[in-house]
């Protein structure tokens, strides 16, 4: 390790602790919780072609933790033309050290370190031999008549599944489905058989391999995917880790496992076996019916029953046996269960860390906020579908849910600070509180600019712009985790999800169906489920959702649901045509021992083949027969009758989550509306004070309450865009919160505004006067093609000194500033509304300087329309949000700047009566 390397650490340090400990004693009287690097957010950080060395890992280390980022999770893909020499191999020694370099640094900075068990994605390298690689199923058909016969040797139809095919089963139906097996008769894959009574039709089945390869792979991880139904392909899988990990990555927080893109797999070698243990009866002579094009029913529940096969063994032999090979090193488990082909909830509820992601641009109502249609592509996050992974960390006792965040939140160099907030703010809503930036690319100091870059990820480092105000925003979602991962989760109902349904339904006769995000029009919308979930979250009743496996570890204390995460007051079952006879017999017994079961509908069958006629009868007699099972009349009433309270402060708009401290909540409030909401709104609890946290700023105080009935009414003041955190309980001896509302009067700040230009590139413009604000990039050429930093500064008078609060605002910011007034730092604004308190201003003259940066979309148009080639990576290399060509010489300029002469508003503050 060199010496500079070391000098670097050691700096890093004392500049880290000093931080920590002013931090720490401001925290000893105020109500934010402690700080670690749990509570601040993480990123991925992409290593391509794993070129990196210990003066580029100190590097990008050192200026993450300045940031604000607690951890990164190293993820190796694709490398970069020209640094071949560079590379290093996956699990060498080399790259081990740079491993153990970059987890003893991270140390020394207070951060932590993940991993993925692989490179690119999904999982699989050289280590995956044919047997262990993924496995889907191969089917012939064959038609023979009455009296003919067949003498052929047996092989796939298709020729390039004939290398690695192994004849599994011939089976022959006559047009009744009466089944005769000839496996037995092969001989050599030779078969000699005579359709003698009736006409056959041959199903002929070979255990295949999908033959995909790892995508995105770097050096030394290329190689098949490897087979996510079996323990023992697992166990082989992890053998290279076992012997890396003996002496090295000790100090590995969590391994990470990427959304399951395992495609076309559905089957394993030992399926039929693992099938007729699993579902009661061998598959064998049903197989005519699993390919039956017909819709037959009982087509519907074969299917069913093969693909909750596949759930159950990718839970049970792959994703728990990895979890568990993980916590044996001292290591934790984030896993993305989606796009799983089975059920979510329990395949987020196996790992340490369920994750969840976003992919693309929500829409939001926030005035001021910029969604332009060229630069976005339509956004996943529904919030039903965020629930999944943070339901099961909530039933499971998981602490902490994380999400890849900001994928494609816009097209490269065109995410601003602004677009981020509001889709992390959902992502906080529906229970994460442990966020990952996607992400950010390790590049050397050699690279010109832009430097190294992953083709899909907004690039969360020093050679965006963007990196010179990201500690704003880290330092938000820092303070809103903080509080997020304090206390336990306060959902109070149950919603039990009918994956059944799903499992039941046609789905094009495919046996292997993703549950993927981007496809939830497939398996989510328009389903009861959904509209259930959707109608009681409208009504401000937090849920979350229950499986099978779930339901059937619950138990009743003090007419209470408990499941080992927690308690619940209600269990809702929404209208579903399919559920399980040992479901429906632990819900009515549950409602039985006093818990609150709410059916809005009831099955009218249980799911697949074996003996369901008989089960049916007996579901039939208990809908029928135990009044336990009554449908619900008024699903509000009844979740009311067993005290679940509504918070109807969602009638304002108000979005919120809720978590307990033991007697007390936390509620967090966050306003998407295009209204600025000031008014006293109701919360359920009945306590005897509220203290408000401004998760911007740090800001705190006591808030004034008064009571209607057997609610709490809460003052708040909440513009367009904003948050606030309201902590209820005692808070003696707080300081009031300052109520400020805008005087009708405004001061525009006109003058001669200096603008010149601090940092960035290709080069500085020079300086210009400025009248009439708008847009730089008019000024010249110069400042059309620049990204980077310009300071505004003018000298006015003080419109009133009578004024003991201002509030500046900047209206249409591209896209962040810093506020200086008479050379003291005030704050960064950085998100809409762009509005800030400066405090009071100097008798006379003041100085005001406001310093903006801009996106580097310009930049890197500038350099795309002079011909300049940074476009140097394999693979992939680099595509727009439309995994089209990227070519940023089609694009408008950027408007950057000020665009709007900034204002002083008078605030007023209200009496706290």
């Amino acid at each position: 390790m060199s010496a500079s390397f070391v000098q670097s650490i050691v700096f890093a340090v004392v500049v880290l602790c000093s931080h920590h400990a002013s931090f720490a004693q401001y925290q000893t009287d105020d109500p934010w919780p402690q700080t670690t690097n749990i509570t601040k957010p993480w990123t991925r950080w992409w290593w391509m072609g794993n070129a990196v060395d210990g003066a580029g890992i100190e590097k990008a280390l050192v200026s993450m933790g300045k940031a604000g980022l607690g951890g990164v999770e190293i993820q190796p893909i694709y490398g970069v033309k020209g640094e071949e020499a560079n590379y290093l191999d996956y699990l060498s020694e080399e790259w081990l050290l740079a491993l153990d370099k970059t987890i003893a640094l991270a140390d020394s900075l207070g951060m932590q370190v993940d991993m993925t068990l692989g490179t690119g994605w999904p999982y699989g390298g050289p280590q995956v031999t044919q047997e262990y690689a993924a496995t889907k199923l191969v089917v012939d058909t064959l038609r023979l008549e009455k009296g003919t016969k067949i003498e052929r040797r047996l092989h796939p139809s298709n020729k390039k599944d004939r290398p690695q095919a192994e004849l599994k089963y011939v089976l022959a139906y006559d047009a009744s489905g009466t089944f005769k097996n000839l496996t037995p008769l092969v001989e050599n894959s030779f078969l000699k058989w005579k359709a003698k009574k009736s006409d056959h039709t041959l199903y002929i089945l070979y255990i295949g391999k999908t033959g995909q390869q790892v995508k995105r792979a770097a050096p030394g991880g290329q190689g098949p995917t490897v087979d996510h139904y079996s323990k023992e392909a697992f166990d082989n899988y992890v053998k290279p880790f076992d012997q890396a990990f003996e002496s090295h990555g000790q100090k590995i927080r969590s391994i990470f496992n990427d959304s399951y893109e395992v495609y076309h797999t559905d089957l394993t070698p030992d399926f039929f076996e693992a099938f007729e243990k699993l579902r009661g009866y061998d598959l064998a002579p049903y197989v005519h019916l699993l390919f039956d094009k017909d819709k037959n029913p009982k087509g519907n529940r074969i299917r069913s029953d093969y693909r909750e096969t596949l759930s159950d063994l990718l839970l049970t032999q792959f994703d728990e046996p990895w979890t568990a090979w993980a916590n044996n090193k001292g290591f934790k488990t984030r896993l993305q269960a989606h796009g799983s082909p089975g059920n979510l909830i329990d395949m987020y509820a196996s790992a340490d860390i369920p994750e969840c992601e976003t992919f693309g641009s929500m829409p939001y109502d926030i005035k001021g906020f910029r969604r332009e249609h060229e630069d976005i592509r339509q956004g996943d996050a529904d919030p039903v579908m965020l629930k999944f992974s943070s339901s099961a960390a909530h039933i499971s006792g998981k602490p902490l849910t994380s999400s890849e965040t900001f994928t494609w939140l816009r097209d490269h160099f065109k995410t601003a600070l602004s677009q981020c907030k509001p889709e992390a703010e959902d992502l906080l809503l529906n229970g994460v509180n442990h966020i990952f930036l996607h992400g950010s690319t390790y590049s050397p100091a050699h690279a010109e600019w832009p430097g190294w870059k992953f083709y899909a990820s907004v690039n969360f480092n020093a050679n965006n712009t963007i990196w010179e105000d990201a500690p704003a925003l880290f330092s938000y979602i820092t303070r809103c985790q903080s509080m997020l991962q304090t206390g336990q989760p306060d959902n109070e109902t149950l919603i039990y999800w009918p994956i059944y349904d799903v499992w039941d339904d046609y789905l094009k006769g495919t046996l292997f169906f993703q549950f993927k995000i981007h496809s939830l029009d497939e398996w989510l919308l328009n389903t009861p489920f959904y509209r259930t979930t959707q109608k009681l979250m409208s009504q401000g009743i937090s849920t979350d959702f229950i499986s099978d496996r779930f339901i059937e570890k619950a138990e009743v204390v003090d007419n209470k649901i408990v499941l080992p995460g927690g308690s619940y007051k209600s269990l809702v079952v929404p209208k579903c045509d399919n559920m399980p006879l040992s479901t429906l017999k632990k819900l009515i017994a549950l409602k039985q021992e006093g818990a609150s079961v709410i059916f809005e509908g009831l099955p009218k069958s249980v799911p697949g083949f074996y003996r369901y006629k008989t089960r049916n009868e007996e579901l039939t007699k208990l809908v029928s027969n135990i009044p336990e099972t009554k449908e619900t009349q008024n699903l509000l009433h009844d979740l009311q009758d067993a005290d679940v309270q509504a918070e109807t402060l969602v009638e304002t708009g108000l979005k919120f989550i809720r978590r307990r401290i033991g007697k007390e909540k936390i509620y967090y409030l966050v306003n998407h509306t295009a209204k600025h909401i000031d008014s006293y709104i109701p919360i359920t609890h009945t306590t005897e004070g509220v203290t408000l946290l401004d998760p911007l700023d740090g800001n705190y105080g006591k808030a004034k309450i008064k009571r209607e009935s057997n609610r709490t009414m809460v003052k708040v003041s909440i513009p367009s865009g904003g948050a606030l955190f309201l902590k209820t309980g005692a808070n003696e001896g707080l300081q009031d919160w300052p109520y400020f509302r805008p005087m009708d009067i405004e001061y525009p700040i006109e003058g001669d505004w200096k603008l010149s230009f601090l940092k960035g590139g290709p080069k500085l413009p020079e300086a210009a006067t400025v009248r009439q604000f708008g847009s730089w990039t008019a000024l010249s050429e110069a400042a059309e093609y620049f990204s980077g930093t310009g300071s505004y500064e003018i000298t006015f008078d003080n419109p009133s000194e009578e004024i003991t609060n201002w509030q500046l605002q900047l209206g249409d910011v591209r896209e962040s500033a810093k506020i200086f007034v008479n050379e003291k730092y005030i704050g960064t604004v950085w998100s809409a509304p762009f509005n800030l308190n400066i405090g009071s201003l100097k008798k006379g003259k003041n100085k005001l300087r406001i310093e903006v940066t801009n996106l580097p979309a310009n930049r890197i148009r500038a350099k795309e329309l002079r011909g300049e080639e940074w476009k140097i990576f394999h693979e992939i290399n680099m595509v727009n949000k439309d995994y089209e060509k990227f070519d940023a010489t089609k694009w408008r300029p950027m408007p950057s700047g000020l665009l709007q002469t900034p204002t002083l508003v008078p605030l007023k503050l209200e009496q706290n009566n």
